[in-house]
């Protein structure tokens, strides 16, 4: 199964662009879901009476998975608020608090791609995610929050899970760490299932913004974000693109701005133009009209490979893809076996892999979109590992 994530800057026609592909490959005949993350129904308006044998609809509903997972803490940690003396909160009087309708959509991604066995399987789940600054905190949510899980519960610390049961016994009251750890753990196994959609071969985005020179800054900032988490730029849809033909007049200048902008975006991207209907699309007509292709690009990882120049420089080389990328704007700092990343507004911790980390940094360079980090072998470490 193959998951297309859709993203651009707010108004770019991103919901349209993504009823147009699920549209398009359903009416091939893929088997595909469509996945809306935004709190109200802006897919029906777009979709219309636009339907097709293979096509789902589904919309993500945060209030109700809210509650839901708060009723069933709840009740795991029955002993521990009874102990507190603590009264339970009924499900008319709860609100989401701020995340919950981000954990909301990656758990409707997660079940999207990993159905049980005895749901609805697709061969492409097409979603349409919010604007680009708030998709790529989203898409960095999960590795962020297993992270901080295990700093503050860290593994070899739940080892000892066993014994609370004895000293509870023995102190005559629960030890309410017992269901904090066990929601830990669970909270773990399905953000680890999050990443692992994220990060498979078959997962793409597709970026959605109209040429010109807002248009160009935030695709250069969505593709560094993208790039720093990994994830693979499918396509470029250009939407409201005017025809050549209507160059004259006052429509001159902006038909130029969007032919340079699209001229320079098809030096980096797989650009799909889509040409102004001249009205908002509406209905299965006006979505064919757009002639946006499903998902086409070969699915691939994004590699960060690391190359072996110790015979001639010394250093082994840790190659970070990063296109569109600026030097001013680039920081790294080492802290411990994992190494900080920041490219612009964007940041990453992400672990070393293992020979690096019996290295010390020696330097980096920002070359043909690519920062290459050196580092050199420590003698001392590298003879303590022998």
């Amino acid at each position: 199964m193959r998951t297309l994530l859709i993203t651009g800057p707010g108004g770019s026609g991103r919901t349209t662009t993504a009823a147009a592909t699920a549209l398009t490959a359903a009416r091939e005949g893929t088997r595909t879901l469509l996945l809306g993350t935004d709190r109200t129904d802006t897919l029906g308006p777009v979709l219309g009476d636009a339907a097709t044998p293979h096509l789902t609809v589904r919309r993500v509903d945060p209030d109700t998975d809210f509650r839901t997972d708060l009723a069933a803490l709840q009740d795991r940690a029955a002993s521990a608020l009874d102990l507190l003396g603590a009264s339970r909160l009924d499900p008319e009087e709860i609100a989401p608090l701020p995340g919950a309708e981000e954990l909301a959509v990656l758990r409707a991604l997660r079940d999207a791609a990993l159905p049980k066995p005895e749901e609805e399987a697709y061969d492409l789940v097409v979603v349409d995610l919010p604007p680009t600054p708030r998709a790529l905190s989203l898409l960095a949510l999960p590795e962020e929050l297993r992270r901080y899980l295990r700093r503050l519960l860290p593994p070899e610390r739940q080892a000892a899970r066993a014994l609370r049961p004895v000293l509870g016994r023995l102190a005559g009251v629960p030890m309410p760490a017992e269901w904090l750890y066990g929601t830990a753990a669970r909270l773990d196994l399905e953000l680890a299932a999050v990443e692992a959609v994220l990060a498979d071969r078959d997962t793409l985005v597709r970026l959605v913004a109209e040429p010109g020179p807002s248009g160009a800054d935030a695709v250069r900032a969505a593709t560094l974000g993208l790039a720093l988490r990994g994830l693979r730029v499918d396509a470029l849809v250009a939407t409201r693109v005017l025809p050549e033909s209507e160059a004259g007049g006052w429509l001159a200048g902006p038909v130029a701005q969007q032919r340079k902008t699209l001229e320079e975006w098809q030096e980096s991207y797989a650009v799909h133009p889509v040409t102004h209907l001249g009205r908002d699309p509406r209905g299965g007509d006006d979505l064919a009209a757009l002639a946006v292709p499903s998902a086409g690009a070969e699915p691939g990882a994004v590699s960060w490979p690391v190359t072996d120049s110790a015979a001639d420089d010394g250093v082994l080389v840790w190659h970070i893809p990063l296109p569109g990328a600026r030097r001013d704007e680039l920081d790294l700092i080492r802290r411990g076996d994992e190494l900080v990343v920041t490219a612009g507004p964007f940041r990453r911790i992400v672990p070393l892999p293992s020979a690096l980390r019996r290295c010390t940094v020696d330097g980096a360079a920002l070359r043909e979109g690519e920062l290459r980090v050196r580092f050199r072998p420590d003698p001392e470490l590298w003879q303590r590992t022998r």
